[in-house]
């Protein structure tokens, strides 16, 4: 059982790994870009990866009921539509090194409801790493809106609302990934779900918003957009395996280890024009990363 725990800890680490620089891409690409081009294209690249795998490998039978597909799919409205807008609409607005440990707080919403809805402990330790996740949220939140002060825009504290949102929406997924993955269906069918119960809702969305899908071919910023789907479909891969192996408990908070990786990455490729990385910012977000390994180990 340790053993699998561990492959869990691992398949968990790469993901926020393939995460912080999807977040990057992101920060990158919405310069100049559009959030919900990014999105779009996200979604496209997720799906076209994954569902042929998942075709070939699980024909004809797929191994799902309709009770997990129900799961896939509500999993996929919460994190892949809701939670991706209020994640690339904050990168946006208040840059990729603030946004990512703010989202550290789905760890206790997950936590919470894996406790209540799938009967998995909570130990002190768990309660002692999550308060330390929660407080390095709030450090990062405070000095967003310190930074928002001294630069006179005084909408960067309703901007926090927006990682906020996708800590929320983040935080309620996994615990619908991991009804639908305990019901016996393959990881592969579950993300092909996941992912196009997302990508018709958010067309149906900008549809229903009279927003136009304009052809993105000849964008200098597709590269950035496809590059970020890449990333996250590897990133989603990995994610599920983690679930697949480990309880939630134990894979989220390696997950929330992907704020450090942004940090390091941003303060070291990123100009300050896109990222202002400072030493408060990274004590904050390794208040985070410690809150998130405790959780880890102390399962």
């Amino acid at each position: 059982m340790e053993l699998v725990y561990a492959s869990g800890v691992l398949l968990a680490a790469l993901a926020a790994l393939l995460w912080a620089v999807h977040n990057l891409l992101i920060r990158i690409a919405t310069e100049r870009g559009s959030v919900g081009d990014a999105i779009l294209v996200v979604m496209v690249v997720n799906l076209l990866l994954v569902a042929p795998a998942a075709v070939v490998r699980h024909h004809p039978t797929y191994g799902l009921t309709w009770e997990a597909a129900g799961a896939f799919a509500a999993a996929g409205v919460a994190g892949l539509v809701l939670g991706r807008i209020c994640l690339f609409g904050g990168i946006r607005a208040i840059g990729a090194s603030r946004t990512t440990p703010v989202v550290s707080a789905s760890t206790l919403v997950s936590a919470a409801l894996a406790v209540w809805l799938l009967g998995e402990s909570l130990t002190a330790l768990h309660l002692v790493g999550i308060v330390l996740v929660v407080g390095g949220v709030a450090v990062i939140s405070w000095l967003t809106a310190t930074d928002a002060g001294r630069d006179g825009a005084g909408g960067q504290w309703r901007a926090l609302a927006l990682p906020l949102g996708a800590a929320l929406f983040i935080g309620i997924e996994p615990i619908l990934v991991r009804y639908g993955l305990d019901g016996g269906a393959p990881l592969l069918v579950g993300l092909t779900v996941m992912m196009a119960t997302a990508l018709a809702t958010y067309v149906g969305y900008r549809r229903l918003r009279g927003e136009a899908l304009a052809p993105l071919r000849g964008n200098p910023i597709l590269r950035w957009y496809l590059a970020a789907g890449l990333a996250s479909t590897a990133g989603l891969v990995t994610y599920f395996g983690a679930l697949a192996v480990a309880p939630v408990v134990i894979v989220i908070p390696v997950l929330q280890t992907s704020p450090l990786l942004v940090i390091a990455l941003s303060a070291a490729l990123l100009p300050t024009r896109l990222e202002r990385v400072t030493w408060r910012l990274a004590a904050a977000a390794t208040i985070v990363v410690a809150g998130a390994t405790l959780v880890s180990l102390s399962g």
